[in-house]
């Protein structure tokens, strides 16, 4: 039996995925809630479901599964800085950081290339981090460049927004 990899061979070899990023936004007595979050996928077309994984010790997730509904916020390539701050620990997330309302009330962040609005369907634990479900009720693309993405330990660009023909096989 092989023993299992030391986190820094694990997360240098995952690294080699690129992964986009997302703020996942609520808000809870009128008080706005987020987090950053880089482990977002698609779940379901029918019915329209999205999953990521929020950390077991992240002090922004309970207010938000709270609210029981949430935006996610995909960013654009340009918004290397709303990551890092929304990945910050402490300080107040949204101070000078311009957002709407989504059509159930979460924040939209401005500029951001497309948004989810969801409601909270299931949480389950997985390790050292959660498992949320949620069921999509609205969605949006706002900007046509191209989405922030995280790679190999760092923030990467995609070269061209052109998808390659023939796609996987399904």
């Amino acid at each position: 039996m092989h023993q299992p990899p030391d986190n820094g061979t694990f997360r240098r070899v995952l690294g080699h995925l690129p992964t986009g990023v997302v703020v996942v936004t609520a808000s809870s007595a009128g008080v706005p809630h987020g987090l950053a979050i880089g482990s977002f996928t698609s779940v379901s077309l029918d019915p329209p479901l999205i999953g990521f994984f929020p950390a077991k010790t992240s002090r922004s997730w309970p207010a938000i599964e709270a609210a029981g509904r949430f935006c996610v916020n995909v960013l654009d390539e340009d918004q290397q800085d709303l990551s890092a701050r929304f990945a910050a620990r402490d300080g107040d997330r949204f101070a000078g950081v311009t957002w709407r309302r989504s059509p159930s009330g979460s924040p939209i962040l401005a500029g951001v290339h497309a948004w989810i609005d969801c409601v909270l369907d299931e949480v389950t634990g997985y390790g050292d981090h959660w498992f949320v479900s949620a069921r999509v009720t609205a969605l949006g693309v706002e900007r046509g460049h191209g989405p922030l993405v995280f790679y190999q330990g760092g923030y990467a660009r995609l070269v061209s927004g052109d998808p390659v023909s023939g796609g996987p096989a399904g």
